[in-house]
């Protein structure tokens, strides 16, 4: 794709996601919203293949319902209430729709089905932006509507999107679809907090943000997109499958790694909360997710494909990507827990 075209389309994503954070008006927000989905689409269809096709239309319905439904609810909260601002979303059918409208844009349960369809029609690139950068501006507007929402359906958004997100990962080989119901179990533990605490929302997504760009970068180094390719990794790039593993592990939300962080601060804030039962099932629910990264790391790490060879064959040539953000990514991946009170002091 040409680079001006490509220059224009980033830009209009930052435009987008920025006047979405900038707007305190229903119909400004919208336009943001729609400008990011309008952006994201050529790049998505810019491999030129009937998979990337099918995942940008199915992405593109998915969202242009998400946007009709968000109309909709500030329209009819403006009707009821006589207000368009998105901090006077005050009758419970507006909130209650937008929460909805919101939650198909991001890919929360129960209405997660077309996330992992969508990123698998991807290349990891694009699939990084979608994953991350897309989820900005809808979590942005949650956490503002979130305070005159029903707790009861936020909790239940939460709970089945960290269990359906652990559950539906299992029997995956794609690491592409791995990495999207993965996605789906920490948009659950960002929605059931911001209720209580938005700060602890905003940590947790910075958090899935740089673990989550560690994991890409990670696999579009070595071009892997199922189990079976990560299987000979070892022999060629032993260090990056090191580091890969690790990423994986903080992920999964293991101590001592950076993912353990948000983890650890929101079932604080749910057992402060009086919501015990409700800090077990998700930390059980986060097993399920460990699972299926303990195996990406298994095959990674623990096998040795038979048809490959130890030794450095010739005719691999050294990479040329820049391997700066990669580096950087799996840094803030692995090594912030020891350094967790401090940030909690900024970030409060």
């Amino acid at each position: 794709m040409n680079p001006y075209v490509i220059t224009i389309l980033l830009s209009s994503l930052g435009l987008g996601t920025t006047l979405t954070f900038a707007s305190s008006h229903w119909l400004l927000a919208w336009m943001g919203l729609e400008i990011n989905t309008l952006a994201i689409i050529p790049l998505m269809t810019q491999q030129h293949h009937p998979r990337a096709v099918e995942a940008a239309t199915k992405y593109f319905l998915i969202q242009a319902t998400a946007a009709a439904m968000i109309l909709f609810a500030a329209t009819t909260n403006a009707w009821l209430v006589g207000e368009w601002s998105i901090n006077d979303m005050s009758h419970p059918i507006a909130s209650s729709m937008t929460i909805a409208a919101l939650a198909l844009k991001v890919g929360l349960a129960p209405v997660h089905f077309w996330l992992p369809e969508v990123l698998q029609g991807l290349d990891l690139l694009t699939g990084l932006v979608l994953s991350t950068w897309q989820k900005l501006a809808p979590l942005a507007l949650i956490i503002q509507v979130a305070p005159t929402v029903s707790p009861l359906m936020l909790t239940l958004l939460g709970l089945l999107s960290t269990l359906l997100g652990g559950w539906g990962g299992l029997n995956q080989t794609q690491i592409r679809k791995i990495l999207a119901y993965s996605s789906i179990a920490h948009m659950g533990w960002m929605i059931i907090v911001s209720q209580y605490a938005p700060h602890l929302t905003v940590l947790a997504l910075a958090m899935y943000v740089f673990m989550t760009s560690a994991a890409f970068l990670s696999f579009k180094m070595v071009a892997a997109t199922n189990i079976a390719t990560i299987a000979t990794m070892w022999s060629k790039t032993p260090i990056l499958v090191s580091t890969m593993a690790l990423a994986l592990l903080s992920l999964g939300g293991l101590p001592p790694l950076t993912g353990f962080m948000a983890k650890w601060l929101i079932l604080q804030e749910m057992a402060k909360q009086q919501l015990p039962l409700t800090a077990t099932i998700m930390a059980l629910a986060a097993l399920l997710s460990l699972y299926f990264y303990l195996r990406l790391c298994y095959a990674m790490a623990l096998t040795i494909s038979p048809s490959t060879t130890n030794a450095t064959a010739p005719w691999r040539t050294r990479t040329t990507q820049s391997m700066v953000a990669l580096a950087l990514f799996t840094v803030v991946t692995l090594g912030l827990l020891p350094i967790t009170p401090a940030i909690v002091a900024l970030v409060i």
